[in-house]
């Protein structure tokens, strides 16, 4: 049987487990820093990983409609970015609109994802158009 190459042990990583989204960390087992970025990147170049910031990707499909790649989760960019914060271990919380939203005290569906994060996060999660705004709150 041949060994797989790089690319392929992590597209094998990837497809057996259940999360959205990656940290190049997730990686690093496999092989150096260099080459994992190259494996990432080429996985980036085929639509089957999406860069969504520094060291982040989420899994990817491609759309029957446009022949590009989109996120494969089924809850789009809110729970890619919610997952992604999970993953690099921030704390977080809705938005103050989401919340009023989800009570029932609005009509207006927020559009826009936005979290509160109580601690210093400075990183840029973004999908194309699409843009994760922090507000920087204090603990509820």
């Amino acid at each position: 049987m041949p060994k797989l190459s790089l690319k392929q042990q992590v597209e094998q990583q990837i497809s057996r487990t259940n999360q959205d989204v990656f940290l190049r960390a997730d990686f690093e087992q496999l092989g150096g820093y260099d080459q994992v970025g190259r494996a990432l990147r080429e996985l980036v170049a085929e639509g089957k990983l999406l860069k969504i910031g520094y060291g982040l990707y989420a899994k990817a499909r491609i759309s029957s409609i446009t022949g590009k790649p989109m996120l494969a989760s089924n809850g789009g960019f809110k729970a890619v970015s919610e997952q992604a914060l999970e993953r690099l271990g921030v704390a977080w919380q809705p938005s103050d609109e989401l919340v009023r939203y989800n009570k029932g005290e609005t009509t207006q569906v927020p559009v826009n994802t936005t979290v509160i994060i109580t601690r210093r996060f400075n990183r840029k999660i973004s999908l194309r158009e699409m843009q994760l705004r922090v507000e920087r709150g204090s603990k509820r």
